[in-house]
């Protein structure tokens, strides 16, 4: 009978093979290929592939750890990102795909007539792609030590070299079959185990209505409703309710309005729509795309309601020396941690943190059979338990004693879901440079070999640091990491994006001084509370996670009252401002 790290060798490897095919068979010949697979990709497979995009390891790995942990409180990420892409879809991708430029500072350099606007347009993506593909990297670390039992530092590492395989490859033309591959192979590794898990907790196959069923593992005599169970258990140990909101109403309104207006202004999302031949198709992968990301965003709560309760049931009370053999695995690999405060043997998981600051360890402690010694002041609060909530997606299948193969198809799904989105924010970064700044500003007379390799160049250097903060990211947790690029996408695209689109008013001083002032306001305070001081007494409880809706504010108000004090755009600008918004045959659009 195979292993576990048989069964995970094997799906990871056939799901590489078929990747590093695809690239292979797919490599860009011409910048075309490269930036945007010449636009000959049809309506259903852009909608796997920008779904694929769009699941990053923050939404496979993170999404329904959060949910485990904070419950009600997670919210923000589901209606943020769903939103977002409702919004994205409505109010951008169409009009921009008519525009018919190749990435966003190109349609910025082109709509505001400036440079200038470019070169901040491609500044403010570079500061977007790095801080988002840093959280993706981090999520391929942390899958690939728990597969190959190494530190997260090497299996950031692998995965930074693969990527940079198949992405500086094949460009947009491979990573989108790569992503089609991908997709298929995050949903099934997502909604197979939560259905096994539904129903050995709910006696239901299907998790959505497992999730507001009945608790039925003590039997079905004794059977009560999930959510009350979940609700009881909590409270039980020091826990506020599941179902109940314990956080700034502001910050969580902030938190959401973030997340869905950096939604609509991410450059590696918008940019899959100018793969498609037209406007029509546009809308046509929009719809294929949101029915894809519903299978896995619908599913998310169930899987983090059941996981919080096998993780409780699993653990909780135990003997550490009984702990199951998934809690030992993951403490190898310091996601998981116990302190034996009260000297019992018994592992007791309470509200409350395990350290005064984050846990570390003594090598000598690296052993499955003793608890982990920390370096690090003790917590005066009861709970002796801690978990990285990244690992929650990861180890639910062992906690509810899933089959091996089930197990390892998790695993692939992980790393696809992290290699997918990390493709697509390489290729942004790397046409950022090759084209927008290259290309458009600093020598326009490079032959589109020399672009291609100058895009391969960035790639290169970009993975280096991206895999440099995967290793030590601004925060563990990949949902959180990802939220602030969220928040810088927010404050600068998303006015630009949206004055340029729907006002003939802004000129270029307007849209230039906005992204300034808007990435300017998000990023010192983020960087502030972040990495400067250890307060959390935020401006109005606004977080930094939620600093972004602010700056958004910032960005319109300054790019408006800064174009009311200079000159109008040219009337050529003006006028393909109105064309951009109408179809053809249609009469002239209305409004300013």
């Amino acid at each position: 009978m195979m292993d576990q790290t048989t069964w995970n060798f094997i799906f990871i490897g056939i799901t590489f093979g078929v990747y590093i095919t695809i690239a292979i068979w797919s490599r860009a010949a011409s910048t075309k290929e490269y930036y945007t697979a010449s636009g000959s990709v049809s309506p259903f497979a852009n909608g796997m592939a920008t779904a694929a995009d769009w699941m990053s390891a923050a939404t496979f790995i993170s999404m329904a750890g959060g949910i485990a942990a904070a419950g009600y409180g997670a919210s923000k990420f589901l209606m943020g990102w769903t939103g977002g892409f409702v919004l994205l879809t409505t109010l951008m991708v169409p009009y921009l795909r008519k525009f018919g430029k190749a990435t966003i500072p190109d349609f910025i350099g082109d709509r505001y007539y400036s440079n200038a606007a470019r070169l901040v347009a491609v500044i403010c993506a570079i500061f977007i792609c790095m801080t988002y593909i840093m959280g993706q990297m981090r999520g391929v670390g942390i899958v690939f030590s728990r597969l190959f039992d190494i530190e997260i530092w090497m299996g950031v590492i692998i995965g930074a070299g693969i990527v940079f395989f198949y992405a500086g490859l094949g460009g947009m033309k491979g990573i989108t079959y790569t992503q089609v591959a991908q997709y298929c192979v995050m949903v099934f590794a997502y909604t197979i185990p939560v259905f096994f898990i539904s129903l050995i907790i709910t006696g239901n196959a299907i998790p959505q209505l497992g999730l507001i069923g009945n608790y039925i593992r003590d039997g079905a005599e004794n059977s009560v409703p999930l959510i009350e169970k979940i609700n009881q258990i909590s409270t039980d140990l020091g826990f506020s309710k599941y179902t109940e909101n314990t956080s700034n109403t502001l910050d969580l309104f902030c938190i959401t309005a973030a997340l869905m207006v950096g939604t609509a202004g991410l450059p590696h999302v918008i940019v899959r729509f100018f793969t498609v031949k037209n406007v029509k198709a546009v809308r046509k992968s929009a719809y294929w795309t949101l029915s894809f990301i519903a299978i896995i965003y619908l599913t998310a709560p169930a899987l983090g309601m059941f996981a919080r309760t096998n993780f409780i049931e699993e653990i909780n009370e135990k003997k550490y020396q009984e702990a199951p053999e998934w809690f030992k695995n993951w403490e190898n690999q310091g996601m998981i941690a116990w302190v034996d405060k009260n000297g019992d043997g018994i592992m007791q998981y309470r509200s409350g943190d395990v350290f005064t600051g984050k846990p570390s360890y003594d090598d000598s402690s690296r052993k499955v059979d003793s608890p982990r010694v920390v370096n690090n002041e003790i917590s005066k609060s009861e709970n002796e338990v801690y978990y990285d909530k990244d690992i929650i997606v990861l180890a639910n299948p062992e906690m509810a004693g899933l089959p091996q193969w089930v197990i390892a198809l998790v695993m692939a799904g992980c790393v696809a879901a992290a290699l997918s989105t990390a493709a697509g924010l390489l290729l942004v970064l790397s046409t950022a440079i090759s084209h927008d700044l290259m290309k458009k500003i600093i020598n326009p007379d490079i032959s589109d070999q020399q672009e291609i390799r100058y895009a391969r160049i960035a790639s290169f250097g970009a993975l280096a640091a991206a895999a440099y903060f995967g290793i030590n990211p601004p925060s563990s947790f990949v949902a959180k990491t990802v939220a602030f690029a969220f928040g810088l996408a927010a404050s600068s695209f998303f006015p630009t994006l949206i004055m340029g689109i729907f006002s003939k008013k802004i000129n270029k001083e307007g849209a230039i001084a906005g992204m300034i002032c808007g990435i300017g306001f998000t990023m010192s305070y983020i960087i502030y509370f972040q990495f400067l001081t250890d307060s959390k007494e935020y401006w109005l409880g606004i977080s930094p996670e939620g600093i972004g809706f602010v700056g958004m504010f910032i960005n319109f108000i300054i790019a408006y009252l800064v174009s009311t004090q200079t000159s109008p755009p040219p009337s050529e600008v003006q006028e393909m401002v109105e064309n951009i918004r109408i179809p053809k045959g249609a009469g002239k659009a209305s409004g300013h």
